[in-house]
């Protein structure tokens, strides 16, 4: 992954309601979600939603799937692997890491 495309992904979840968006997703699995069911579980304005939602497409993070008259959004896990994959990958390349016992607690965050 190139540095740029890296920065639009990451500046995309930088904002409060993608990442909401964007971890629902995540958390529906291959099967995604409706737009409507997206709208109701994160009780955003459709408005709203519909610039998000299309904020995160820009970038790659999900798709967009017309079934008639529903769209269906899911998240692109190879490319969410390759962003964190980016991140981590020199990881202690210069320095020795600590441990990192934190993973439960962010998580929850």
């Amino acid at each position: 992954m190139k540095l740029d495309d890296a920065a639009a992904r990451l500046e995309a979840l930088g904002n409060p309601t993608r990442l909401r968006i964007y971890r629902a997703l995540v958390r529906a699995g291959d099967d995604g979600l409706t737009v409507g069911t997206l709208q109701a579980k994160l009780d955003v304005a459709p408005s709203t939603l519909s610039h998000h939602v299309k904020s995160l497409a820009a970038v790659g993070l999900i798709t967009q799937e017309r079934r008639a008259t529903s769209l269906i959004c899911r998240a692109r896990f190879e490319l969410m692997h390759a962003l964190v994959d980016y991140l981590v990958a020199e990881c202690c390349a210069d320095a020795t890491c600590a441990p990192a016992p934190l993973a439960k607690s962010i998580a929850r965050a």
